[in-house]
């Protein structure tokens, strides 16, 4: 069973080094979380780097901008590794092919700036769907529309044997109040049609391979057993954290926070039953990060 603490404190100089996630942790899509802002700022000012790890389909640059507009100062962190520049990686070495058609929001076209982490880049060109080659899917052009909107244009994709790219494996985020579907909610109904989707965001292996090269870049060489990862999904942060053997801090009071009953720590009754149920097993668990 996950230990429940009560702060960051407790626990953090048992690690050099954390992978955060941001949305539900550090923020909640539109603002800071002070608390979390300032755990994360006593844990750097005793010596531990912080890794913001995001399944964010951007690059890291524009997650600085997003962070620095929700009052997420500079000092709360190290350095950011995100699903976006770990699947660009991938679609700029031609994982889907040259021609793609683009599923996402003005605001994630960025997605297609130069990536200098990749050594002669495919030249990538956005062509519609009878034209393309493979799909580049960063989430819905409408966030609040169920997913199953996108069957037609999906049935005609998975029979021309179109791969997916799909640039943040969330299924679901909550902006303020709102919740809002992600790209990944549109690659797994991909999956569920027959289609071929790739991941690259977390719980899978490129971005945290991805991670420790940031880590690297930091001059910080720490071992699996030293690093913390820290997150309120339970099938992307803890799964994640799981499949790399590293240990994990589960926020419940993020999008489970109704399933797990938390307000200011959760009810561990409904955290047992809820952890028993996604089949996780999270080093620790607090309420919310501080």
């Amino acid at each position: 069973m996950t230990q429940i603490i009560s702060a960051l404190s407790e626990i953090s100089d048992t690690y050099d080094a954390m992978f955060v996630d941001l949305w539900g942790c550090v923020h909640d899509g539109i603002k800071a979380l002070p608390d979390a802002v300032a755990a994360l700022q006593a844990y750097r000012q005793r010596g531990g780097a912080v890794v913001l790890l995001t399944n964010a389909p951007r690059a890291r640059n524009e997650i600085a901008k997003q962070l620095e507009k929700f009052g997420v100062p500079a000092d709360a962190y190290d350095t950011i590794a995100t699903s976006g520049d770990s699947a660009r990686a991938a679609m700029f070495r031609g994982a889907v092919g040259r021609k793609v058609w683009f599923i996402g929001q003005p605001h994630d076209l960025s997605f297609f700036d130069p990536l200098h982490l990749v050594d002669d880049p495919v030249e990538i060109i956005q062509v519609e769907l009878d034209e393309a080659e493979g799909i580049v899917c960063c989430g819905p052009e409408d966030p609040h529309a169920d997913p199953d909107v996108m069957r037609p244009a999906f049935l005609k994709a998975k029979t021309k044997g179109l791969p997916l790219l799909c640039a943040n494996p969330d299924i679901i985020v909550d902006r303020g109040d709102q919740r809002e579907w992600c790209a990944g909610a549109l690659a797994r109904l991909y999956t569920e049609m027959g289609g071929e989707s790739l991941y690259f965001g977390k719980p899978y292996p490129p971005i945290y391979d991805l991670a420790r090269r940031r880590l690297a870049e930091l001059g910080k060489d720490v071992a699996d057993s030293r690093i913390l990862a820290v997150g309120d999904g339970v099938l992307t942060d803890i799964q994640g954290a799981m499949g790399e053997d590293i240990d994990s801090l589960f926020i419940s009071g993020g999008i489970a926070a109704e399933e797990t009953k938390t307000s200011h720590q959760p009810d561990e009754s409904a955290l047992k039953t809820y952890l028993s149920k996604e089949q996780v097993s999270p080093t620790y668990t607090i309420g919310q990060l501080r």
